[in-house]
């Protein structure tokens, strides 16, 4: 039942517990008591909305996707560098990799070269730090289970000989 309430939420925050009950058919006061316990045991971690920035006038965000190599801390991995790095408040996200690279650490700024001045004065020098590669992201067509723009109908009219 509670994960069927966290797969209604991840899809859609804005439902009511009342919407949640009504399309599991359970009982309102339980669903609310099984949001409050998964808050508290931070299942649930916070709410959020996802916004197509490039629809609004402010389109100066600028998303990059950075791949950290990095030696980890002994007795403490990758725990303390994760740490380090997602303090940072440009940083949106720190993710542990299998591969090539340690981490993929996802950062937004104005420019990209507010990006780069984070990774060359804030990132690379870090104690850990082996090195970095940085990719931009130039257009979002799907993110979190939401496509940002439908296929276009081709409208052309047809001309047969």
């Amino acid at each position: 039942m509670k994960n069927d309430i966290l797969e209604l939420l991840q899809e859609n925050s804005k439902y009511t517990a009342s919407d949640i009950a009504t399309m599991l058919g359970l009982d309102i006061e339980a669903v609310k008591k099984d949001i409050a316990e998964m808050e508290k045991e931070q299942i649930i971690c916070g709410y959020s909305v996802l916004i197509n920035w490039d629809k609004t006038d402010k389109k100066d965000i600028v998303t990059a996707l950075i791949e950290v190599r990095v030696t980890p801390q002994r007795g403490e991995g990758f725990d303390r560098v994760a740490e380090r790095i997602y303090k940072f408040k440009e940083v949106k996200a720190v993710y542990l990799m299998s591969g090539g690279f340690d981490f993929t650490v996802i950062i937004e700024g104005k420019t990209m070269k507010e990006v780069a001045l984070f990774v060359g004065q804030k990132l690379a020098p870090l104690e850990s730090v082996l090195s970095t590669a940085t990719h931009f992201v130039l257009k979002k067509y799907k993110d979190y289970g939401v496509i940002f723009e439908e296929s276009k109908k081709d409208e052309r009219m047809i001309i047969s000989p």
